[in-house]
């Protein structure tokens, strides 16, 4: 089976390395047998989390270069030391309220964000070491994490660990940035009658997006989506993450005393499924362009999609969890003391000054990152309210 990639796109693509034509050929004959283990179709959550988590093979586990200047996009830790510090004070809070200085990081990437709050929390509380767990399942990334710690914050190393794994019974802080938006999602299109899913199949030798009937799960999904936001027009395409409520029960049935705390972009519901935004919210990064071809290169491409932070705030109440706030990046970054930050700045440094601005305009304003991010806190035994979310 050929990959896509291979004939005319409208992108301009760079010729593929030995390498990475390897590793499309090793992913297209997986993506082939689990087509045809699944009888031709392929549901589109399946395809895309082979495509990002297929064990050696898939996006976010392979040796490829993924962030940063050289990668498919930058996050915000990499665009500004002062996201990190941000986040360590409402860590702080919840260390506070729960006795233990833990903290676990999901998907920690490049591991910038790690090292920012790690050094933050040393230079206010230099005497209280924090435990500092990873979660990461790239053998790469986790290379790379270790890296960027030992470079940054060397004194620190011997209290962080990699687990593969949310661990029982912990307690703390937990950390996700960036992670929801790249969990496997269904696809859905409003028929006149009734709910279809896309799958991924193979037509001449090639993959291929095909329709089909919705099953039970997905189709009331779609139905509880249209009871708050209304009928929706047939041919409306949008997702659904059905993968989001299992996640947030395994949470809260291993956190018995923690904060959770989430930041991505997205929406509420009534954002996410207007009618205007009829074509959903799946795009894909690949060499920092933007499109929406997901059968490219498959491993190649980061695939991801906008949350629904309705559903994550019901989900989470439904597991036991308590939503303690929800907000924009930029108020959440204000409420935990950036501008406090930024007067520590030395005035005299206009170089570094206009540097720190840059970045900082990228975080908060709202025609960057400020108002189409958006954070949320969930609690398991943990009452207080966070500084970010006190406005």
């Amino acid at each position: 089976m050929k990959f896509p990639g291979q004939g005319q796109h409208p992108m301009n693509l760079p010729e593929l390395s030995a390498e990475e034509a390897a590793q499309q050929q090793a992913m297209m004959a997986l993506l082939e047998e689990e087509i045809r283990k699944a009888r031709g179709a392929l549901p589109f959550d399946r395809y895309m989390e082979l495509a990002l988590y297929a064990p050696g093979l898939g996006y976010y586990v392979s040796g490829a270069h993924k962030f940063g200047e050289g990668g498919d996009f930058v996050t915000a830790p990499e665009i500004s030391p002062l996201f990190g510090r941000c986040l360590a004070h409402p860590c702080l809070e919840v260390f506070e309220s729960t006795g233990t200085w833990q903290i676990l990081e999901f998907g920690a990437g490049t591991g910038v964000m790690a090292a920012q709050i790690l050094a933050e929390l040393q230079r206010l509380h230099p005497d209280r070491p924090v435990s500092y767990r990873i979660l990461e399942l790239s053998p790469e990334l986790q290379q790379r994490q270790r890296q960027t710690l030992q470079s940054r914050v060397p004194e620190l190393m011997k209290h962080v660990s990699w687990v593969r794994e949310v661990p029982r019974d912990f307690s703390g802080m937990v950390l996700a940035n960036e992670v929801l938006d790249a969990m496997p999602v269904h696809l859905f299109r409003r028929g006149d009658q009734k709910v279809e899913e896309q799958v991924v199949g193979v037509q001449e030798g090639q993959l291929s997006l095909q329709w089909r009937s919705a099953g039970v799960e997905l189709t009331e999904a779609v139905a509880a989506i249209e009871k708050e936001t209304g009928k929706l027009q047939p041919g409306y395409v949008s997702e659904v993450n059905l993968r989001l409520a299992p996640w947030l029960q395994m949470l809260s049935e291993r956190l018995p005393q923690a904060v959770v705390l989430l930041i991505d972009y997205g929406y509420t519901r009534k954002e996410y499924y207007h009618p205007q935004r009829s074509m959903g919210t799946l795009i894909c990064h690949y060499r920092h362009q933007v499109h929406d071809d997901v059968l490219l290169r498959p491993g190649l491409q980061d695939i991801t999609a906008s949350v629904d932070f309705t559903a994550v705030a019901e989900a989470a109440e439904d597991a036991g969890l308590k939503l303690l706030g929800f907000s924009s990046q930029a108020n959440v970054l204000l409420g935990c003391g950036l501008e406090n930050l930024l007067s520590e700045l030395d005035p005299e440094d206009v170089e570094q000054h206009m540097t720190v601005m840059q970045g900082v305009k990228q975080l908060i304003l709202p025609t960057a990152m400020g108002e189409r991010f958006k954070a949320i806190a969930l609690s398991k035994g943990v009452a207080s309210r966070l500084s970010g979310f006190s406005a």
